[in-house]
Protein backbone atom coordinates (compact mmCIF):
# COMPACT_ATOMS: atom_id res chain seq x y z
CA UNK A 1 0.00 0.00 0.00
CA UNK A 2 1.48 3.54 -1.00
CA UNK A 3 1.87 6.14 1.41
CA UNK A 4 -0.90 8.35 0.61
CA UNK A 5 -3.50 4.70 0.78
CA UNK A 6 -2.70 4.03 3.82
CA UNK A 7 -2.72 7.72 4.94
CA UNK A 8 -6.22 7.92 3.84
CA UNK A 9 -7.43 4.14 5.11
CA UNK A 10 -6.00 4.77 8.65
CA UNK A 11 -8.07 8.33 8.29
CA UNK A 12 -11.27 6.34 6.93
CA UNK A 13 -11.32 4.25 9.89
CA UNK A 14 -10.51 6.80 13.03
CA UNK A 15 -13.22 8.54 11.65
CA UNK A 16 -15.95 6.21 11.10
CA UNK A 17 -14.80 5.16 14.77
CA UNK A 18 -15.62 8.99 15.81
CA UNK A 19 -18.98 9.26 14.26
CA UNK A 20 -20.01 6.11 15.65
CA UNK A 21 -18.95 6.94 18.93
CA UNK A 22 -19.55 10.61 19.14
CA UNK A 23 -15.88 11.15 20.44
CA UNK A 24 -14.35 14.24 19.70
CA UNK A 25 -11.05 13.56 21.71
CA UNK A 26 -10.47 17.30 21.10
CA UNK A 27 -7.09 19.04 22.64
CA UNK A 28 -7.41 22.17 23.75
CA UNK A 29 -6.59 23.73 20.76
CA UNK A 30 -9.14 21.82 19.02
CA UNK A 31 -6.95 19.43 17.32
CA UNK A 32 -8.23 15.92 16.54
CA UNK A 33 -5.62 13.41 17.90
CA UNK A 34 -7.70 10.55 15.38
CA UNK A 35 -6.26 13.12 12.26
CA UNK A 36 -3.05 12.19 13.17
CA UNK A 37 -2.90 8.47 13.16
CA UNK A 38 -1.44 6.79 10.15
CA UNK A 39 1.10 4.39 8.92
CA UNK A 40 3.93 6.13 7.12
CA UNK A 41 7.00 4.15 5.67
CA UNK A 42 5.48 1.43 7.95
CA UNK A 43 5.71 3.05 10.91
CA UNK A 44 2.83 4.65 12.80
CA UNK A 45 2.26 8.19 13.82
CA UNK A 46 -0.13 9.89 16.52
CA UNK A 47 -0.38 12.92 18.02
CA UNK A 48 1.51 13.63 21.88
CA UNK A 49 -0.65 16.16 24.31
CA UNK A 50 2.27 18.11 27.06
CA UNK A 51 0.67 19.89 29.66
CA UNK A 52 1.16 21.58 33.04
CA UNK A 53 -0.39 22.96 36.31
CA UNK A 54 -0.90 26.60 34.67
CA UNK A 55 -2.78 25.10 32.13
CA UNK A 56 -0.34 25.43 29.23
CA UNK A 57 -1.37 22.61 26.34
CA UNK A 58 1.95 22.20 23.64
CA UNK A 59 1.18 19.37 20.98
CA UNK A 60 3.81 17.30 19.22
CA UNK A 61 3.64 14.85 16.56
CA UNK A 62 6.00 11.90 15.73
CA UNK A 63 5.91 12.36 11.91
CA UNK A 64 9.25 14.89 12.11
CA UNK A 65 8.89 15.36 15.68
CA UNK A 66 6.76 18.80 14.79
CA UNK A 67 5.25 20.56 17.13
CA UNK A 68 1.87 21.26 16.32
CA UNK A 69 0.46 23.77 18.59
CA UNK A 70 1.08 25.82 21.51
CA UNK A 71 -1.71 26.95 23.56
CA UNK A 72 -0.36 29.98 26.43
CA UNK A 73 -2.45 32.59 27.99
CA UNK A 74 -2.69 35.71 26.73
CA UNK A 75 -3.09 39.64 28.87
CA UNK A 76 -6.66 38.62 29.38
CA UNK A 77 -6.29 35.34 30.50
CA UNK A 78 -7.59 33.43 27.28
CA UNK A 79 -5.15 30.95 26.01
CA UNK A 80 -4.57 31.04 22.45
CA UNK A 81 -2.45 28.64 20.27
CA UNK A 82 0.58 30.81 18.79
CA UNK A 83 2.25 28.64 16.41
CA UNK A 84 1.41 27.85 12.90
CA UNK A 85 0.82 24.46 11.31
CA UNK A 86 -1.45 22.06 10.09
CA UNK A 87 -4.54 20.10 11.51
CA UNK A 88 -4.17 16.09 10.22
CA UNK A 89 -0.72 14.65 9.86
CA UNK A 90 -2.32 13.79 6.18
CA UNK A 91 -1.50 18.09 5.24
CA UNK A 92 2.20 17.70 6.82
CA UNK A 93 2.80 14.78 4.25
CA UNK A 94 1.45 16.76 1.34
CA UNK A 95 1.77 20.37 1.76
CA UNK A 96 5.17 21.47 1.35
CA UNK A 97 6.48 23.69 4.59
CA UNK A 98 8.66 22.83 7.91
CA UNK A 99 5.81 23.78 10.36
CA UNK A 100 7.22 23.15 13.83
CA UNK A 101 9.67 20.56 12.80
CA UNK A 102 12.90 19.28 13.86
CA UNK A 103 15.57 19.99 11.54
CA UNK A 104 18.62 17.72 11.18
CA UNK A 105 20.97 16.38 10.20
CA UNK A 106 22.64 19.93 9.76
CA UNK A 107 20.10 22.87 10.01
CA UNK A 108 20.59 25.58 7.52
CA UNK A 109 22.36 25.63 4.18
CA UNK A 110 25.63 23.96 3.16
CA UNK A 111 27.76 25.64 0.53
CA UNK A 112 26.81 23.92 -2.43
CA UNK A 113 26.19 20.96 -0.41
CA UNK A 114 29.52 19.86 -0.38
CA UNK A 115 31.92 19.61 2.79
CA UNK A 116 35.11 18.26 3.66
CA UNK A 117 36.16 16.34 7.04
CA UNK A 118 38.98 14.65 7.60
CA UNK A 119 40.26 14.63 4.16
CA UNK A 120 37.14 13.00 2.53
CA UNK A 121 34.72 14.96 0.75
CA UNK A 122 31.11 14.39 0.96
CA UNK A 123 28.23 15.30 -1.38
CA UNK A 124 25.01 16.47 0.16
CA UNK A 125 21.82 16.46 -1.39
CA UNK A 126 21.07 20.29 -3.58
CA UNK A 127 17.80 21.10 -2.30
CA UNK A 128 17.91 25.00 -2.53
CA UNK A 129 20.08 27.10 -5.06
CA UNK A 130 22.27 24.47 -5.43
CA UNK A 131 22.80 23.91 -1.90
CA UNK A 132 22.13 21.78 1.15
CA UNK A 133 19.12 22.97 3.08
CA UNK A 134 18.18 21.19 6.00
CA UNK A 135 19.62 18.21 5.72
CA UNK A 136 18.30 17.70 2.15
CA UNK A 137 14.51 17.09 1.30
CA UNK A 138 14.18 13.99 2.65
CA UNK A 139 15.64 14.94 6.26
CA UNK A 140 14.33 14.49 9.71
CA UNK A 141 11.59 16.40 9.21
CA UNK A 142 10.01 13.64 7.26
CA UNK A 143 11.01 10.61 9.55
CA UNK A 144 8.63 9.03 12.03
CA UNK A 145 10.43 9.01 15.13
CA UNK A 146 9.83 6.76 18.13
CA UNK A 147 8.10 8.38 20.78
CA UNK A 148 7.88 7.69 24.61
CA UNK A 149 5.94 9.96 26.96
CA UNK A 150 7.43 9.25 30.78
CA UNK A 151 4.55 11.74 32.08
CA UNK A 152 2.45 14.50 31.21
CA UNK A 153 4.57 17.18 30.71
CA UNK A 154 7.82 15.38 28.48
CA UNK A 155 8.17 13.76 25.42
CA UNK A 156 11.13 11.71 24.35
CA UNK A 157 11.80 11.21 20.36
CA UNK A 158 14.72 8.98 19.22
CA UNK A 159 15.59 8.11 15.88
CA UNK A 160 18.05 6.56 14.01
CA UNK A 161 19.56 8.19 11.10
CA UNK A 162 22.10 5.01 8.86
CA UNK A 163 25.48 5.86 7.98
CA UNK A 164 25.17 7.81 4.68
CA UNK A 165 21.82 8.46 4.31
CA UNK A 166 21.28 11.65 2.52
CA UNK A 167 25.60 11.71 2.31
CA UNK A 168 25.99 12.11 5.73
CA UNK A 169 28.54 9.70 6.86
CA UNK A 170 28.29 7.96 10.66
CA UNK A 171 25.16 5.83 11.81
CA UNK A 172 23.35 8.99 14.03
CA UNK A 173 21.30 7.74 17.13
CA UNK A 174 19.66 10.71 17.93
CA UNK A 175 17.17 11.79 20.94
CA UNK A 176 15.25 14.77 21.31
CA UNK A 177 13.31 15.70 24.83
CA UNK A 178 10.40 17.97 24.67
CA UNK A 179 9.84 19.18 28.30
CA UNK A 180 6.86 21.59 29.63
CA UNK A 181 7.88 23.31 32.78
CA UNK A 182 5.23 24.74 35.20
CA UNK A 183 6.35 28.20 34.70
CA UNK A 184 5.26 27.76 30.98
CA UNK A 185 8.55 27.04 29.17
CA UNK A 186 8.70 24.90 26.82
CA UNK A 187 12.51 23.07 26.58
CA UNK A 188 13.88 21.15 23.42
CA UNK A 189 16.98 18.78 24.81
CA UNK A 190 19.14 17.89 21.92
CA UNK A 191 21.51 14.28 22.08
CA UNK A 192 23.33 12.13 19.61
CA UNK A 193 26.34 10.13 19.22
CA UNK A 194 28.29 8.41 15.90
CA UNK A 195 30.29 6.21 15.01
CA UNK A 196 31.99 8.20 12.41
CA UNK A 197 33.23 11.33 12.65
CA UNK A 198 30.40 13.84 11.16
CA UNK A 199 28.63 16.54 11.64
CA UNK A 200 25.49 17.73 13.23
CA UNK A 201 23.74 20.99 14.05
CA UNK A 202 19.82 20.26 15.00
CA UNK A 203 17.14 22.82 15.43
CA UNK A 204 13.60 23.56 15.29
CA UNK A 205 11.39 24.79 12.67
CA UNK A 206 8.27 26.22 14.59
CA UNK A 207 6.88 29.66 13.31
CA UNK A 208 5.53 31.51 15.91
CA UNK A 209 2.43 34.34 15.65
CA UNK A 210 2.04 35.61 19.21
CA UNK A 211 -0.83 37.62 18.69
CA UNK A 212 -3.07 34.06 18.10
CA UNK A 213 -4.58 35.07 15.25
CA UNK A 214 -2.38 33.33 12.38
CA UNK A 215 -4.31 35.70 10.30
CA UNK A 216 -2.68 38.67 11.52
CA UNK A 217 1.07 39.38 10.00
CA UNK A 218 4.17 39.62 12.99
CA UNK A 219 5.39 43.18 11.54
CA UNK A 220 4.21 44.63 14.83
CA UNK A 221 5.16 42.25 17.44
CA UNK A 222 8.40 43.76 19.24
CA UNK A 223 11.58 41.32 18.76
CA UNK A 224 15.20 42.07 20.91
CA UNK A 225 18.24 39.72 19.87
CA UNK A 226 21.35 39.96 21.80
CA UNK A 227 23.63 40.17 19.41
CA UNK A 228 26.18 42.71 17.67
CA UNK A 229 26.59 41.18 14.42
CA UNK A 230 24.94 38.60 11.65
CA UNK A 231 26.66 36.07 9.38
CA UNK A 232 25.63 38.04 5.92
CA UNK A 233 24.54 36.16 2.79
CA UNK A 234 24.21 36.20 -0.84
CA UNK A 235 21.63 36.15 -2.92
CA UNK A 236 21.33 32.36 -2.87
CA UNK A 237 21.08 33.11 0.86
CA UNK A 238 24.77 31.44 1.54
CA UNK A 239 27.08 32.72 3.97
CA UNK A 240 30.53 33.51 2.82
CA UNK A 241 32.61 33.07 6.74
CA UNK A 242 32.16 36.88 7.39
CA UNK A 243 30.71 37.78 10.91
CA UNK A 244 29.31 41.48 10.19
CA UNK A 245 28.56 44.23 12.73
CA UNK A 246 24.87 45.24 13.21
CA UNK A 247 25.75 48.96 14.19
CA UNK A 248 23.96 51.36 12.61
CA UNK A 249 21.97 48.52 9.87
CA UNK A 250 18.28 47.32 10.07
CA UNK A 251 19.64 43.90 12.05
CA UNK A 252 20.71 45.71 14.99
CA UNK A 253 17.56 44.27 17.38
CA UNK A 254 19.57 45.04 20.47
CA UNK A 255 17.12 47.40 22.46
CA UNK A 256 14.20 45.85 21.06
CA UNK A 257 12.33 47.55 17.97
CA UNK A 258 9.18 46.42 15.73
CA UNK A 259 9.94 43.94 13.18
CA UNK A 260 8.38 45.99 10.52
CA UNK A 261 9.92 49.12 11.70
CA UNK A 262 12.89 48.94 9.35
CA UNK A 263 12.67 45.73 6.93
CA UNK A 264 11.90 47.73 3.59
CA UNK A 265 15.06 49.60 4.38
CA UNK A 266 17.17 50.27 0.88
CA UNK A 267 20.01 47.61 2.50
CA UNK A 268 21.68 44.79 0.56
CA UNK A 269 21.07 42.05 3.07
CA UNK A 270 17.47 42.64 2.94
CA UNK A 271 16.84 42.45 -0.47
CA UNK A 272 19.10 39.05 -0.26
CA UNK A 273 17.03 37.89 2.01
CA UNK A 274 13.82 39.08 0.80
CA UNK A 275 13.22 40.59 4.38
CA UNK A 276 14.90 38.88 7.74
CA UNK A 277 16.37 35.51 7.16
CA UNK A 278 19.54 35.87 8.84
CA UNK A 279 21.71 33.84 11.66
CA UNK A 280 22.62 36.11 14.18
CA UNK A 281 25.98 35.50 16.33
CA UNK A 282 24.49 35.67 19.74
CA UNK A 283 26.72 37.34 23.12
CA UNK A 284 25.20 34.86 25.20
CA UNK A 285 28.14 32.66 25.08
CA UNK A 286 26.76 29.63 25.39
CA UNK A 287 25.12 30.82 28.66
CA UNK A 288 21.56 28.97 28.82
CA UNK A 289 20.38 31.21 31.88
CA UNK A 290 20.62 34.41 29.66
CA UNK A 291 18.22 35.66 27.45
CA UNK A 292 19.10 35.18 23.54
CA UNK A 293 15.67 36.68 21.76
CA UNK A 294 12.64 38.16 22.91
CA UNK A 295 9.27 39.04 21.56
CA UNK A 296 6.11 40.65 22.55
CA UNK A 297 2.77 40.74 20.91
CA UNK A 298 1.22 43.93 22.84
CA UNK A 299 -1.92 43.75 21.22
CA UNK A 300 -2.14 40.09 23.03
CA UNK A 301 0.16 40.88 25.94
CA UNK A 302 2.06 37.52 24.61
CA UNK A 303 5.74 37.52 25.67
CA UNK A 304 7.90 34.86 24.45
CA UNK A 305 11.87 34.60 25.74
CA UNK A 306 14.20 32.33 23.85
CA UNK A 307 17.26 30.52 25.55
CA UNK A 308 20.06 28.40 24.55
CA UNK A 309 23.49 27.19 24.83
CA UNK A 310 24.07 27.71 21.29
CA UNK A 311 26.00 30.09 19.27
CA UNK A 312 23.53 31.92 16.82
CA UNK A 313 19.76 31.99 15.84
CA UNK A 314 18.16 32.15 12.81
CA UNK A 315 15.50 34.94 12.55
CA UNK A 316 13.20 34.43 9.76
CA UNK A 317 10.02 36.46 9.92
CA UNK A 318 7.76 34.31 7.09
CA UNK A 319 9.06 36.20 3.83
CA UNK A 320 7.89 33.24 1.85
CA UNK A 321 4.35 32.82 3.25
CA UNK A 322 1.96 33.95 0.88
CA UNK A 323 -0.98 33.03 1.64
CA UNK A 324 -1.89 29.97 -0.53
CA UNK A 325 -1.07 27.74 2.34
CA UNK A 326 -3.60 26.92 4.37
CA UNK A 327 -3.38 25.62 8.03
CA UNK A 328 -5.67 24.94 10.91
CA UNK A 329 -8.76 25.79 10.72
CA UNK A 330 -8.24 26.18 7.06
CA UNK A 331 -6.74 29.75 7.84
CA UNK A 332 -4.54 31.05 5.04
CA UNK A 333 -1.31 31.96 6.45
CA UNK A 334 -0.38 35.49 5.55
CA UNK A 335 3.04 37.34 3.91
CA UNK A 336 4.80 37.53 7.39
CA UNK A 337 2.48 36.05 8.99
CA UNK A 338 5.01 34.09 11.88
CA UNK A 339 8.63 34.08 12.62
CA UNK A 340 11.07 31.28 13.37
CA UNK A 341 13.71 31.85 15.65
CA UNK A 342 16.34 28.69 15.25
CA UNK A 343 18.59 28.16 17.85
CA UNK A 344 21.70 26.92 16.00
CA UNK A 345 25.63 26.82 14.93
CA UNK A 346 26.38 28.95 12.05
CA UNK A 347 25.16 28.31 8.48
CA UNK A 348 28.07 26.45 6.52
CA UNK A 349 30.03 25.59 9.61
CA UNK A 350 32.01 22.75 7.88
CA UNK A 351 33.50 24.91 5.08
CA UNK A 352 34.34 28.14 7.40
CA UNK A 353 37.01 27.58 9.70
CA UNK A 354 36.36 30.77 12.01
CA UNK A 355 33.09 29.47 13.18
CA UNK A 356 32.45 27.55 15.99
CA UNK A 357 32.49 23.09 14.95
CA UNK A 358 29.83 20.90 13.96
CA UNK A 359 31.83 18.01 14.41
CA UNK A 360 30.89 15.04 16.51
CA UNK A 361 33.37 12.12 16.52
CA UNK A 362 33.38 8.73 17.91
CA UNK A 363 32.76 8.59 22.18
CA UNK A 364 31.38 12.23 21.83
CA UNK A 365 28.03 13.43 22.71
CA UNK A 366 26.34 15.86 20.57
CA UNK A 367 23.99 18.57 22.95
CA UNK A 368 22.03 21.23 22.56
CA UNK A 369 19.38 22.82 24.52
CA UNK A 370 16.75 25.33 23.90
CA UNK A 371 14.27 26.82 25.90
CA UNK A 372 11.10 29.14 24.97
CA UNK A 373 9.69 30.62 27.60
CA UNK A 374 6.44 32.59 27.76
CA UNK A 375 4.44 34.82 29.73
CA UNK A 376 2.06 37.85 29.90
CA UNK A 377 2.90 41.64 30.09
CA UNK A 378 0.13 43.87 31.03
Amino acid sequence: MNKFLSIFAVAAVALATACSTGNTDLTKSGLNKNDFVATVDGKATALYVLTNKAGMEVCVTNYGGRIVSVMVPDKDGNFKDVVLGHDSVADYINIDGNFGALIGRYGNRINQGRFTLDSITYQLPQNNFGHCLHGGPKGFHHSVWTASQPDNSRLELTLHSPDGEAGFPGNVDVKVTYSLTDDNALEISYEATTDKPTILNLTNHSYFNLSGDPSNNILDEVVTIDADAITPIDSTFMTSGEIRPVEGTAFDFRKGKKVGEEIEADDEQLKNGMGYDHNFVLNTGGDITRVAASVLDERSGIKMEVLTDEPGIQFYVGNFLNGKVKGKKGIAYPHRGAMCLETQHYPDSPNQANYPSVVVRPGETYASHCIYRFSVVK
